[in-house]
This record gives C-alpha cells, sequence and structure tokens, in this order.
C-alpha cells in the first residue's frame, strides 16, 4: 500500500512537473516564433519602403514625386490592408500622397508619437488603420537636399502575422500533446517498474515483522542492494544487542542473587538481634527491587526482537500436562480449547510465563477444574503491511475468586492474598508488565464457573 501510494505520488509530480515545463516551453517557443514572424513581415515591408524612396528620390521628366506602382496590387484595392503614403514635411501645409487602398484616409505619424527610430533609420509600431484594422506600420524620413524632406510610410495588415502565429500554436499544442502523453507513459512505466524492488523490500520487512522470514532474500538492483544489505545488517545487530541484553541481565543476577541470599541466612541465624531483623528487611527489599528492576530489563530486551512468531497450541498443550502432574495429587482438570492456527507475535518464553503464570495461579486457587481457551480475533483493515488481530487467552477456575479490591491489590507486584500458599507474589505485575510491552493487556473479572476469570490479550501473527 505504502509503495503504491509512494509511485501515485511520485506520477502526480512528474504529471505536474511535465505540465509546468510543456507550458513554459510552449510560451517561449510561440514568442519566439511570432518575433521572427513579425521580422519576416517587417522585411516584407521594408521592401516596398525602400522601392517608395528610390522612386521618390529619381522622379521622371513630369517631376511629380508619386510612384506608379510597387508591384503589389493590394495598394490599388480599396481598404485592403495595405497601404504607402508619401508626405513632404515643411512649408506651412504638409503634401499627402497615398495609395489608392487608403481612398480618402490617411496612416499617423510614428514620429508624432514618439516612437524611436532603429539603428537603419526606420519606425516600426502597431497601428490603427481605417475600417478599424490593425496594421503593422514602417515609416523612414528622407531628406532630397533642395527637393524637401519625405516621411514615407508602407503598412500591412497585421491578420497575417496573427493567422500566421495562430496556425504555428496549434501544431505546437498538439505536438506537445502528443509528447506530454508520451513522456507521462514513459514516466509511468519507469515509476511502476522501478519502483518494484521497493516495494519487495516493504513487502519482505513485513514478513520479517510477521516471523514468517528473518532477512530479506532475493536479489536486487545496484541502487537497492546497499538499502538491502544494511537493512539486513541492521536486523543482526538488533538480534546481537537483544541477546547480549538477555546475558548481561542474566550474570548480574546471578551476582546478585548470591550475596542476598548471604545476607538473609546470616541475619536468619541472628532470630532476636534487632539488626538481623532490619538487615533481613532491607534486604527483603533489595532483593524484590533487583528482581523488579531486572525482570523490566529483561522483558524490555524481548519486546525489542523482530519477527518472532510462536505457535500457542504447542505451549498451552505442554504446559497443561506440566500442570496436571503438579496438580495431579489435588485433582485439578483442565480443559483446553484453540484452533491449531492461532500464533503470538513475540517470543516462546515470554509466552510460556505469562501462560505460565495464569493457569499456576488458577491451579493454586481452583477446587476441581481449570478452563483456558485461545480465541484469535481478526480486524479489517491493515497497520504497517500487517494484518491487525490479537488473540484473546481466557483462564477460568473454580476457586473462590477475588473482590474488586482483591484483584487491584494481587496485581500488584509482590503483593499477596494468602501466604499460606507457594510463590513471591510476582506473577499477576509480571504478566502485565510483559503484556504491556507487546501491546496488550490483562484483565480479572469473575469466572462463569464461580471462581476467577483471568483474560490476556496479546498481538498476533
Amino acid at each position: 500500500m505504502r509503495a503504491n501510494s509512494l509511485a501515485l505520488r511520485l506520477f502526480v509530480s512528474a504529471t505536474a512537473w511535465t505540465v509546468i515545463i510543456l507550458l513554459i516551453t510552449g510560451f517561449v517557443l510561440s514568442s519566439l516564433y511570432r518575433d521572427a514572424v513579425e521580422r519576416a513581415f517587417d522585411r516584407r515591408l521594408n521592401v516596398f519602403l525602400r522601392t517608395l524612396v528610390a522612386e521618390v528620390a529619381a522622379p521622371e521628366d513630369t517631376g511629380e514625386r508619386t510612384p506608379q506602382s510597387l508591384g503589389e496590387p493590394e495598394f490599388d484595392l480599396p481598404l485592403s490592408g495595405w497601404y504607402w503614403q508619401l508626405t513632404r514635411l515643411g512649408g506651412p501645409k504638409p503634401e499627402v500622397r497615398s495609395s489608392r487602398s487608403l481612398w480618402d484616409s490617411g496612416l499617423p505619424h510614428l514620429s508624432d508619437q514618439g516612437i524611436a527610430a532603429s539603428d537603419d533609420g526606420t519606425r516600426r509600431a502597431y497601428v490603427v488603420g481605417p475600417e478599424d484594422q490593425r496594421l503593422r506600420l514602417i515609416e523612414r524620413t528622407v531628406d532630397l537636399g533642395e527637393d524637401g524632406r519625405y516621411l514615407v510610410a508602407v503598412a500591412g495588415d497585421s491578420q497575417e502575422i496573427d493567422d500566421e502565429t495562430r496556425s504555428f500554436d496549434r501544431a505546437l499544442a498538439l505536438t506537445f500533446v502528443i509528447l506530454a502523453a508520451v513522456l507521462l507513459l514513459t514516466t509511468m512505466f519507469q515509476v511502476r517498474f522501478g519502483l518494484a524492488p521497493l516495494k519487495r523490500i516493504s513487502e519482505s520487512l513485513a514478513a520479517i515483522r510477521a516471523g514468517t522470514a528473518e532477512r530479506l532474500a532475493g536479489r536486487f538492483p545496484v541502487e537497492i542492494e546497499p538499502l538491502a544489505r544494511e537493512t539486513n545488517a541492521l536486523i543482526d545487530a538488533n538480534r546481537e544487542i537483544v541477546e547480549r541484553a538477555r546475558t548481561h541481565v542474566g550474570n548480574l543476577a546471578h551476582a546478585l542473587k548470591t550475596p542476598l541470599s548471604v545476607m538473609m541466612n546470616e541475619a536468619a541465624s541472628r532470630n532476636d538481634d534487632a539488626l538481623a531483623i532490619k538487615v533481613r528487611e532491607q534486604a527483603g527489599i533489595m532483593r524484590d527491587q533487583v528482581a523488579r528492576h531486572l525482570e523490566r530489563a529483561r522483558l524490555a530486551a524481548r519486546a525489542t526482537v523482530v519477527g518472532t512468531v510462536t505457535d500457542v497450541v504447542p505451549v498451552v498443550t505442554a504446559l497443561t500436562r506440566t500442570m496436571e502432574k503438579i496438580y495431579h495429587p489435588r485433582g485439578i482438570a483442565i480443559d483446553f480449547a484453540a484452533p491449531d492456527s492461532v500464533r503470538f507475535r513475540g517470543e516462546r518464553q515470554d509466552l510460556e510465563e505469562m501462560l505460565g503464570n495464569l493457569v499456576d495461579n488458577a491451579c493454586k486457587w481452583a477446587q476441581a477444574r481449570v478452563s483456558i481457551e485461545v480465541t484469535p480475533e481478526r480486524a479489517a483493515g491493515t497497520s504497517g503491511g500487517l494484518p491487525k488481530g490479537v488473540i484473546r487467552v481466557v483462564v477460568d477456575d473454580d476457586g473462590p475468586g477475588l473482590s474488586p479490591g482483591d484483584r487491584e491489590q494481587v496485581a500488584r507486584r509482590g503483593q499477596r492474598l494468602d501466604e499460606t500458599k507457594p510463590g513471591s507474589g510476582l506473577g499477576l505485575s509480571i504478566v502485565l508488565e510483559l503484556s504491556a510491552l507487546y501491546g496488550g493487556g490483562l484483565t480479572l473479572s469473575n469466572a462463569p464457573i464461580g471462581g476467577l476469570r483471568a483474560e490476556l490479550v496479546l498481538p498476533a501473527a
């Protein structure tokens, strides 16, 4: 699921960037093409302008400085969009001559609009002509000395520029749509198959958490191989750290057990001595505190193990046989019911310790019967690639049971309601702490068969 989500995010991101890049590229290409079309149109107008200037500078014998023909029929068609205009400057009133296409209209003077001339002395701009036509106009001032100064202007319909640009934009858009589709298909292919190794790693890690695998197996691409190698090294290092912690905890327990036992024995040999009584009291407190913290450290170390799964039925079966032998003189019957497929996501010794404490406690207080029922429960959805689910272990006995206040008391470490029963009073508290480390819990209530019900919830594999 997470790999699919990553692939989707990458595809969406790639799609967004592809669209943005293509839009920017299309805008730049369209602008460049329009500039090129404008330059070509201006060159065309400039040819007509130079022809006009040449005819004005070399008049016929009649002395009339009026161009006869520019080789373009559009200049003779009224309001065709193609116009020329010749204006003699100076004198009380400028003389204006123009093409027949202008009819009774005229062209604006760019020099009067403050438009600067280019290096070749011409001015270029878009203007509004007759019939509100949008024109591309180019003009130039010609000085003929004694014959006067002339302003020569040529204009063409800019619709040609717009039509040419729109045609290019349509072709460009079609090309970019096809290119975008190809790029997106290529990106989707690369994301789908390029992330396949990561999906395999995700599934392998889920299998390790579920306990069906111990390491990342298989071959991976060169780019992913270091990740798989370091992940396996991390898993191995985690197991080594846990084993080392267990060893240190065991060594410390043995190292402290002997001195405390010696102190207790020496103090016990002096029954009436006040110092001996105080030593026994404090040594007992020390023993309980050491046992508590060592047990907590040991349980925490176990709970950090990755990928451990235990079959429940063999553990409960072996435990039932052991308890039946121990309590055979009292005639305690133990009933057990559980599906064969139920599995605990944790270590076997932890499950044995939790169930052992619960069943042993039930047998101690039972009159004649103890019932053990294990039920798997599955919930909809997944968590981290694994199905969410728990196993519920219910241990009932037909003993005297406990009141709500007594149930709260026996769950405390070292608390015992009946000193005549063997034990240290640590059993239920150990079950509580260990189940909590696995994300489960223990609840006590009244059993249907008359005694105490202990209900243990643990994660299922």
